[in-house]
């Protein structure tokens, strides 16, 4: 694993690559920090990097995420000397340490006030915040984190973290509106992140699948935003997993459907989202061998480790390999 790695780590860390950081971390801490002064002084005569802490730090979730609390404590006493108790990104770490090696939902409970006394001595942490929302839905009190992150957003109407957590929050309840809202307020701030137009699609996609028959503009605006998320990233595995899903249930729908019937839903589609209008058979074939192509050269590049095409998560290349292997569209 490179030092690229620790200093900038994926978003979506992988198990083997979460493991491999992890493993770094008994050698960083048996080497002494550069500077062996108490906070406040180590800011004044210290030699160290950013790039040194950026390091720690990732290690120090690395080593949650692998159950090792033990490095994970040092990492943090270690920070802890170097910044502070006071400074707030060393209250978070703190916080998630304790949620993360919380063993019941009483000690849960026990996070969750101590949060509670963080923010009524500092109203503006917005860390803890977050936080405090993640301990709410550890619980099972979707209701509470939905309020919580509610209180959050009219304070910090920008922030897209927020605004996707409540998305996830609100899609746990079915609540599909709300859910689609919060998704296109993230694309409102991000609009060139295919993850994000991939969520919003599988919004539209989940919010039809209890219809009966499924709502072709639902489908349709779906079917959009997983074309944009491979138009952004055109080696994005999920966002053709979505157009091959998405493709194998419209083109039944459409070949069953009278001419007249698809030219009045699409005309309904029109007033109801940005003008996406239901797309024609000959389309979403054609979408569809795209994807079903593109799947294919992904699950045997991937599986085969070849250069180039690594980085794919593992369950997601066996899901495609399933998804191809439905209509036995997949070339051994």
């Amino acid at each position: 694993m490179s030092q690229a790695n620790l200093l900038s780590p994926p978003t979506q860390i992988t198990p083997p690559t979460a493991l491999a950081l992890s493993q770094k971390a008994p050698l960083i801490i048996s080497h002494p920090p550069t500077s062996s002064l108490p906070w406040p002084l180590s800011l004044l005569f210290s030699r160290e990097t950013p790039e040194s802490w950026t390091i720690n730090e990732n290690l120090f979730y690395a080593a949650l995420r692998t159950g090792d609390e033990t490095s994970a404590r040092a990492i943090l006493e270690r920070l802890e000397a170097r910044f502070g108790e006071s400074n707030e990104r060393i209250i978070t770490l703190m916080g998630i340490f304790n949620e993360a090696t919380a063993s019941s939902d009483q000690e849960l409970e026990k996070v969750f006030e101590g949060y509670e006394k963080i923010l009524r001595d500092d109203p503006t942490n917005m860390s803890v915040r977050k936080r405090r929302v993640a301990v709410l839905k550890a619980l099972g009190r979707t209701q509470d984190a939905i309020t919580a992150v509610t209180v959050l957003l009219q304070n910090s109407p920008t922030d897209v973290e927020a605004w996707a957590e409540a998305s996830e929050l609100y899609a746990s309840q079915g609540a599909w509106g709300q859910a689609i809202y919060c998704a296109e307020e993230v694309l409102l701030v991000m609009p060139n992140a295919w993850s994000a137009h991939a969520h919003l699609a599988t919004l539209y996609y989940l919010s039809t699948s209890s219809n009966n028959p499924p709502s072709l503009p639902s489908l349709a605006l779906s079917l959009k935003h997983f074309c944009r998320s491979i138009e952004l990233n055109d080696s994005y595995l999920r966002g053709y997993y979505g157009i091959k899903l998405l493709t194998t249930k419209l083109v039944p729908l459409l070949a069953d459907a009278a001419p007249q019937q698809v030219s009045n839903k699409r005309g309904n589609a029109q007033t109801e989202d940005d003008d996406v209008p239901i797309p024609k058979l000959a389309t979403v074939k054609k979408l569809e061998e795209i994807a079903t192509n593109k799947l294919g050269e992904i699950v045997r590049n991937a599986s085969q480790a070849k250069s180039g095409w690594t980085g794919y998560d593992q369950a997601e290349v066996i899901a495609a390999r399933e998804l191809l292997d439905r209509d036995g569209k997949i070339e051994r």
